[in-house]
């Protein structure tokens, strides 16, 4: 800042060293907001193109019909977030198509994740284990007792995505 009569003010160093603390928390908090979790995102398939990524192309098969929804969702291969509630990166939400569905999952950066899939063949948005097929990366055996599913652990689904678009495919899995 200048005032013509007394030229260049200097602000103190403690003001210059708290200003750039809180430049240094404000840069902090873009990172925490980037990794925001339980977001609902698009299936945008050019962020599979040649050249993007990361991603995963995931092809979801053997679905059943093209009733309904699929929900895809990220994790990160993190004990303390597999399949908890909301603990997921994001959420794609889309139209199932009777046999294979191809999907793009984005990444925010190479590494480990791990994926679950529901149909939700009914379209209620609610878990019927009668009629919605599941699936998981790496197509682990899904359990069942009396009835209920017991998920697979984190240590069979795991995967490695690299800088660019990792192929994967999820077979689904229904009860009958």
């Amino acid at each position: 800042m200048t005032i013509p009569a007394l030229g260049r003010l200097t602000p103190p160093p403690a003001l210059a060293v708290a200003a750039l603390g809180l430049l240094g928390l404000a840069g902090a908090a873009a990172p925490l907001a980037a990794q925001s979790l339980g977001i609902k995102i698009d299936n945008d398939m050019s962020q599979c193109a040649p050249g993007k990524g990361p991603a995963v192309r995931l092809d979801v098969t053997g679905l059943r019909s093209s009733n309904g929804y699929l929900f895809v969702r990220t994790y990160r291969a993190r004990e303390s977030d597999w399949l908890k509630s909301r603990r997921y990166l994001h959420r794609i939400d889309t139209t199932p198509r009777k046999g294979t569905t191809t999907v793009c999952v984005p990444l925010p950066a190479a590494g480990e994740y791990a994926i679950a899939v529901q149909h939700d063949a009914n379209g209620n948005k609610s878990k019927d284990f009668s009629s919605d097929g599941a699936g998981m990366s790496n197509n682990p055996e899904i359990r069942t007792f009396l009835g209920i599913p017991r998920p697979p652990g984190l240590d069979k689904t795991r995967f490695r995505a690299g800088d660019g678009v990792t192929r994967i495919a999820i077979q689904m899995k229904y009860q009958d």
